[in-house]
């Protein structure tokens, strides 16, 4: 999702935008809807199957052993 998306979804929450880059963003909606403010804090190690912010979060594999 890009940041200006990001920023638009935080507004309509009533979450003031100004000075946060995405990540702080994320994690200020994250904390809004009652989630742990995770997005980038647990690397591959995520158990969350439906988050939606789970393909920004985590690395791509290039490729399974």
């Amino acid at each position: 999702m890009k940041k200006k998306d990001v920023k638009k979804k935080a507004a309509q929450m009533g979450i003031k935008t100004r000075k946060m880059n995405k990540t702080e963003l994320i994690h200020a909606i994250q904390r809004k809807e009652g989630n742990a403010p995770c997005f980038r804090t647990k690397n591959d190690a995520c158990d969350q199957i439906s988050c939606c912010w789970r393909s920004d979060c985590l690395p791509e594999r290039s490729h399974e052993p």
